[in-house]
């Protein structure tokens, strides 16, 4: 099942790398100063201009949050399979915060 996920994770990122995707415009209200501040920068980063920059920002953080979520809905079958094998609460939520301590150092 590991290896299946994995390619799946793959797969996913194959297609996300690729320069034909499908874009959808936006429209995105920002303050000026932000504006200004992505157009200075882009450039600096490497960056074409601030749209793409804006799009390296969002995919960033996008890929962040996939990626704990994903984790957290992991975590969250496990602890249910915790409590169904009879595991009290007490000494689930005792090894969630052991764990999360552990990832922060």
């Amino acid at each position: 099942r590991i290896q299946k996920e994995s390619g799946m994770k793959i797969n996913k990122l194959k297609q996300r790398l690729s320069k034909n995707r499908v874009m959808t415009p936006v429209i995105l209200s920002m303050p000026d100063d932000v504006v200004e501040d992505l157009q200075r920068l882009a450039p600096r980063l490497g960056f074409a201009n601030a749209e793409a920059l804006i799009r390296a920002y969002v995919g960033q953080g996008l890929r962040a949050d996939l990626e704990r979520l994903g984790d957290e809905h992991e975590i969250s079958k496990l602890i249910e399979s915790l409590r169904r094998q009879g595991i009290k609460d007490e000494l689930i939520a005792t090894a969630v915060a052991e764990s999360k301590q552990q990832l922060a150092a």
